[in-house]
């Protein structure tokens, strides 16, 4: 059995009393109280996270714009220095590859953020796909990732980082330093909450994560693990690679339309993702609140007229509106807002609707 690797801060959760689980090949804290707790914190006040699991890809030369926009979905050449862009490596079946966030370095230098379980596929992906003129650097084990994520989370890094940070716009970053090493803040996130993620030199996330805790001790911080993470991103209906995308799903299917350039094309799997547009999706995906007691899991069956339709996605209560809410595919003539559904659990259907999504709307970054 392989042994776990570890984030820069595993020692500093498991002296926190974090229940430490494997992700993605990475030991990874779950909870440290209580995911409701740290849940909240998030939306009230604000949580931190170590997401130094997630991995980093630079693409750097005089190809890599170009290269840029061949792999990913969404427009790069247009994305000017400090903006920072989500996007999908998708296949030539117009599948998914993964989801990740493009940013603008330089002129010819940006970098990709994707999925701990997907780095090594993606950087292999790149590779064979980048074409010439471009350099490409998995720079993963050199960097550590924080995110802050909540309300107080600008007062907070300003505190703890001696930074101005009310006139940065959703989805830009700045370079700057903390203790004398570099480090980079984008106001993005996944919980659905305004929120800052820094990457940081490895050697000083512990450090870094010290300076946040006790920054955010006036203002309720809270330590934050996956558990809070993942019912965060689903009330925001946020996709998770391997629950709502993977390898076979269209984008579209996904509702994930404006991300994607269709019109330009030029990336991998664009003729494809068209093709299956014209062809008609057999599947959209959906959210939908249940109407009776019961929690909907990855996997459970959707059903419709006495006959299975679908399946699960994502599923779990939400500890914002105290019901249980999911995701899930189903034919595009059951996927308008009101439609009556069923999940199965345990031989049981339970009486679900499709809502609008997201299923919770978090006020975005103060301006006072």
């Amino acid at each position: 059995m392989t042994e776990s690797k570890r984030t820069p801060l595993y020692e500093t959760h498991c002296r926190l009393g974090a229940r430490m689980v494997d992700f993605a090949g990475f030991a990874m804290p779950v909870q440290y109280t209580s995911i409701l707790e740290e849940h909240a914190a998030v939306r009230e006040r604000a949580g931190l996270f170590d997401v130094s699991h997630m991995g980093q890809i630079y693409l750097s030369g005089s190809g890599a714009v170009a290269a840029a926009e061949r792999l990913v979905s969404c427009p790069v050449a247009s994305l000017g220095q400090g903006a920072v862009r989500y996007g999908l490596l998708c296949n030539e079946t117009g599948g998914v590859v993964d989801d990740v966030t493009v940013y603008r370095l330089a002129n010819q230098a940006l970098f990709l953020c994707v999925n701990a379980a997907n780095t090594e596929k993606d950087y292999r992906w790149m590779l064979a796909h980048a074409g010439e003129g471009v350099q490409v650097e998995d720079r993963s084990p050199r960097l550590g990732l924080l995110a802050l994520q909540g309300p107080a989370s600008q007062a907070i890094l300003e505190r703890a980082c001696g930074l101005a940070l009310r006139e940065l716009k959703r989805f830009r970053f700045i370079e700057g330093a903390f203790e004398g090493t570099r480090t980079l803040i984008s106001r993005t996130g996944y919980t659905g909450s305004d929120g800052f993620e820094v990457y940081v030199e490895s050697e000083t996330t512990l450090r870094l994560w010290e300076a946040l805790l006790r920054a955010g001790e006036p203002f309720g911080l809270q330590p934050c693990g996956l558990g809070a993470r993942d019912t965060l991103r689903l009330e925001a209906a946020l996709p998770l690679y391997g629950h709502e995308l993977d390898d076979t799903t269209s984008p579209l299917e996904a509702r994930l339309d404006r991300f994607v350039k269709l019109a330009q094309g030029g990336f991998i799997g664009a003729q494809a993702i068209a093709k299956r547009k014209a062809q008609g999706h057999p599947r959209l995906l959906v959210g939908f609140t249940l109407e009776e007691r019961g929690i909907a899991r990855a996997g459970h069956v959707l059903a419709h007229g006495g006959k299975a339709v679908g399946v699960v996605t994502s599923g779990a209560p939400s500890p914002s509106l105290g019901i249980s809410i999911g995701l899930g595919y189903v034919p595009p003539s059951l996927a308008s807002v009101g439609t009556q559904l069923f999940v199965v659990i345990r031989e049981r259907n339970i009486a679900a609707r499709v809502v609008e999504t997201p299923f919770v709307k978090a006020p975005g970054p103060r301006r006072s």
